[in-house]
């Protein structure tokens, strides 16, 4: 038993021995320091590595981060629908991102296939403005698609036609500013007149007037407003035929013969019956909603002019008061308008004039080509046409053929994204360009709303 135990010592004495030895030899051997050598030989930048800033644009660092959604436009403002790209509540109002400084113009232009849900999207934009206090007015709606809308808000719908009760005098009063003085009245209601007359029949002459047929127009209206407190159109085409002996010089009725001539359309013509007489109802500008009905009117596109030009200029009287309050104008089938020049320059005025006024122009097309059929290339109506997407920063874009996806890209300044997205957005789905920001937008419908707004009611509906 001793030699075993004096075995055990021995080999627990010589594993000591070696544990020592080992870590003395570790101890004395030699390693770097924990922080590396100093100096020259540490090789290590001597400080933190500092990159410089790099700056670039928004749309190159979005590639960085792609699974970014858009911000939206806030939540003040009138419901659109769903942002398809965030998943969120999408909403807008011209007025409330004016304030805000999101856009410089409230105008609206929006384009879209038939079917493709633009419609419903127009009007449930100025619908579900009116609870705002905001107004809507239709200076012309040739297919009747607002009449319904108009009477089941409060509002009301003059329907025009052959053969109806309805007649409108396009040289009413009309409206009057409260802050208008007599005198600016007078200028304002001359001036008004004045320029109607000359629009009406370059609309029928499709051309411009001459200084001399200028004067004729100028010399009976002045006239017929001495001779009745409210002048009617066949008074001024009566003088401009027939003009008075003590104006006339002698060719005074040679200079007038072919304005005279057209404006007689309206009098005795294929529009007897529609202005040719005093008014047999009255614009009221307090009600939420007023809509012209043209639709029983099925000539021509020229003849809808005419009557868009008096029935716009109806309503103008209103539309230029300062104190009317925010308001909508909805410019419907607008390749209609866009064909004549002088309806052409009285909408660019109107669009130049909206935020002084408070109003926010919406114009709908079927397709943006329309505007290459506007004038001669480099004309003046091509680029007043231009000038109309220029100041409408909101552009609205349903469904696209693909043969107009070059056009319309032109037009907007679209990305090659946003370009190959138009032939296949679905019904109500839309690309909204608000300035520089681009949303894709799906428009949702309250069932009531989409029972007021269909328009394929006589296609659906059991025979």
């Amino acid at each position: 038993m001793k030699i075993e135990a004096d075995a055990r010592k021995a080999k627990l004495l010589e594993a000591r021995t070696r544990w020592h030895a080992e870590r003395d030899e570790a101890r004395a051997g030699a390693y770097l320091p924990a922080a590396g050598e100093s100096g020259p030989a540490q090789l290590r930048m001597p400080g933190r590595l500092r990159l410089p800033k790099h700056q670039d644009t928004s749309a190159t660092l979005s590639g960085h981060y792609p699974f970014l959604a858009e911000a939206g436009l806030g939540s003040a403002g009138v419901f659109v629908g769903q942002d398809l790209y965030s998943g969120g509540a999408f909403v807008y109002d011209p007025w409330v991102l004016y304030q805000r400084g999101m856009i410089t113009a409230p105008n609206i232009v929006l384009a879209g296939i038939v079917g493709s849900g633009k419609s419903a999207l127009a009007k449930s934009r100025y619908t579900r403005s009116l609870p705002f206090g905001r107004r809507v007015y239709v200076p012309g709606d040739p297919k009747g698609e607002h009449t319904a809308v108009a009477e089941a808000v409060g509002g009301k719908a003059i329907i025009l036609g052959h053969g109806l009760r309805n007649r409108l005098n396009p040289l009413d009063e009309g409206h009057r500013a409260a802050s208008a003085s007599n005198a600016e009245w007078t200028a304002q209601l001359a001036a008004r007149r004045r320029d109607l007359i000359g629009a009406l029949a370059e609309t029928v002459l499709d051309r411009p007037l001459s200084p001399l047929e200028h004067t004729a127009i100028d010399l009976a209206l002045a006239d017929a407003v001495r001779s009745a407190e409210v002048p009617i159109l066949p008074m001024v085409v009566d003088r401009i035929l027939a003009p008075n002996p003590t104006d006339d010089e002698g060719r005074l009725a040679e200079d007038g013969r072919l304005v005279g001539h057209a404006l007689r359309r309206l009098v005795a013509g294929d529009l007897a019956g529609l202005f040719d007489g005093p008014s047999t109802v009255r614009f009221d500008p307090s009600l939420p909603m007023v809509s012209l009905d043209l639709s029983r009117v099925a000539e021509n596109s020229t003849l809808i002019s005419v009557l868009m030009t008096c029935s716009s200029a109806w309503m103008e009287s209103a539309l230029a008061d300062p104190d009317g309050g925010q308001r909508w104008v909805i410019y419907d089938e607008a390749w209609r308008l866009m064909a004549y020049p002088a309806l052409l320059r009285r909408m660019d005025a109107q669009w130049r004039l909206a935020r002084h006024f408070g109003i926010a122009n919406m114009l709908i097309f079927h397709k943006l080509s329309d505007l290459d059929n506007v004038g001669d290339s480099g004309s003046a109506m091509r680029a007043l046409a231009s000038s109309l997407l220029a100041n409408a920063e909101t552009r609205i874009v349903y469904r696209q053929e693909p043969d107009q996806l070059g056009s319309t890209a032109n037009a907007l300044g679209l990305s090659r994204t946003e370009q190959k997205l138009l032939p296949a957005l679905g019904l109500g789905q839309g690309l909204w360009r608000i300035k520089d920001r681009s949303f894709v937008v799906q428009h949702q419908l309250h069932p009531d709303e989409l029972a007021a707004f269909d328009t394929t009611a006589r296609m659906t509906s059991k025979a």
